[in-house]
């Protein structure tokens, strides 16, 4: 399993995990984010690893459904993003600058903030 991939199904785990059904939920959590193993999960759950790997996948292919009609991930990251952007222009606030310079940074702050709100 691809380390983003893993990632992204745990973050996605996180977000949607509410609205799968409670076995997925815990199959998926398992697997993502206690690092078993299919045969540990079969063991403990006392099902075949087909049915594990079967539970998975669809588990996985409703948090992606989520993810693209409501797109909260995404939408979050872009947050995080502009916040980092947001963030650098006030630490340039820090340097030497002038009064103009410093009202124009904070009005730019002050559209981004609006924007995520």
């Amino acid at each position: 399993m691809e380390p983003e991939k893993s990632i992204k199904i745990s973050i996605l785990l996180e977000i949607y995990g509410k609205l799968l059904t409670q076995k997925q939920h815990d199959l998926l959590n398992d697997y993502y984010n206690n690092d078993l193993s299919l045969a540990e999960i079969a063991e403990n759950e006392n099902i075949t690893r087909q049915a594990v790997r079967d539970n998975l996948k669809k588990g996985e292919k409703r948090l992606f459904d989520y993810e693209e009609k409501l797109e909260i991930m995404k939408k979050n990251k872009m947050q995080e993003e502009q916040i980092a952007t947001i963030l650098a222009e006030i630490n340039q606030l820090n340097k030497e600058s002038t009064d103009i310079e410093i009202a124009s940074v904070l009005e730019d702050v002050k559209s981004k903030l609006n924007c995520l709100v």
